[in-house]
C-alpha cells in the first residue's frame, strides 16, 4: 500500500462520528473495550466493530491483558498527537479532538 493510499484509508477511517467518539477516548489513555462502550453507551459489538476499522487503518492498536484487548494510538502516529493529546496532526488536515462535545450522541 502506498503513502497515498495509507492516508486515504486513515482519513476513510476517521470520517465515521463514532469512530471519532472512540479515537477521543484513546487519546484520553489506553482503553478497553467494555469500558468504551459504557463511556459511549454503545454495545460491545458496535465498539468492537468501530474498532476493527481503526486498527486495520493503522489508527489504534491494542495488547492483549489477560482476558482484555488494551487499546492505545498506533505507535507509527503518537508523534502526530500534540502534548495535550487531544489533536491529531496529520500535515495534510489537523483533529482537535478537543473541540468535539463531551456528551456527544
Amino acid at each position: 500500500m502506498s503513502e497515498k493510499d495509507a492516508w486515504v484509508h486513515m482519513l476513510k477511517a476517521l470520517a465515521d462520528d463514532t469512530r471519532l467518539r472512540i479515537l477521543k477516548r484513546i487519546l484520553d489513555g489506553t482503553s478497553v473495550v467494555n469500558d468504551l462502550a459504557r463511556s459511549l453507551r454503545l454495545s460491545q459489538y458496535n465498539v468492537s466493530k468501530h474498532l476493527k476499522v481503526l486498527r486495520s487503518a493503522g489508527i489504534v492498536d491494542y495488547r492483549k491483558k489477560g482476558p482484555l484487548h488494551e487499546y492505545f494510538v498506533a505507535p507509527s502516529l503518537t508523534k502526530r498527537v500534540a502534548k495535550n493529546g487531544q489533536v491529531l496532526d496529520f500535515g495534510c488536515c489537523v483533529f482537535h479532538f478537543d473541540r468535539l462535545p463531551s456528551n456527544e450522541r
